[in-house]
């Protein structure tokens, strides 16, 4: 298989089920940004000091896969694919992981800016990532039904790595750096 078609060099692109779209559609920012995460993810993994959660962020790309492909689904046409299901689940395991970080982090008393370790960064660039892709999802939502579940899944996974950026931050003995406001002159 060719992984060039020429089919794009227009400046459209396929979506599953045929139908033909501008490369600039939201559909198509919606499940690239989703994509972009994925990608962010991977980094993230690679860097993980926190070995025991690279499963899990094994599962949050296999998620996120699913969920694109949804996306990449033009209107009417998933009725005629077999897509994967979407883990209804999902939501809640991440909400139990979060719960089970929060037992172990120190309580949150101020914002907190990115950084004091690589991972942390990651985690932090991941979760910008994901909410703009929530974003997309949401204003395609507007247009074309978008599963409740991907939206639910995206705004919690968001809470997640906001959650397992401290985990980071705390297992690694890193510095959790707080904002502090300038005061006004």
């Amino acid at each position: 298989m060719k992984i060039y078609t020429r089919t794009g060099d227009d400046g459209t692109t396929a979506l599953l089920g045929g139908d033909r779209v501008p490369k600039h559609h939201l559909r198509i920012e919606t499940y690239g940004a989703v994509d972009e995460l994925n990608a962010n993810l991977g980094l993230l993994k690679d860097q993980n000091p926190v070995d025991e959660y690279n499963g899990f962020i094994k599962d949050i790309q296999d998620n996120l896969f699913t969920i694109g492909s949804h996306l990449a689904t033009g209107p009417g046409a998933s009725a005629k694919l077999q897509l994967p299901e979407i883990n209804a689940d999902a939501v809640e395991i991440l909400e139990q992981s979060i719960d089970k970080m929060d037992e172990e982090l120190p309580p949150l008393r101020n914002f907190v800016l990115p950084g004091g370790h690589v991972a942390n960064s990651a985690a932090h660039v991941a979760r910008c990532v994901c909410r703009r892709a929530e974003r997309l999802a949401v204003h395609l939502n507007d247009t074309d039904s978008v599963d409740p579940v991907i939206l639910k899944y995206l705004n919690r996974l968001s809470d997640w790595l906001f959650s397992f950026s401290r985990l980071i931050t705390h297992r690694t003995g890193s510095p959790e750096i707080a904002w502090t406001p300038r005061s006004k002159k």
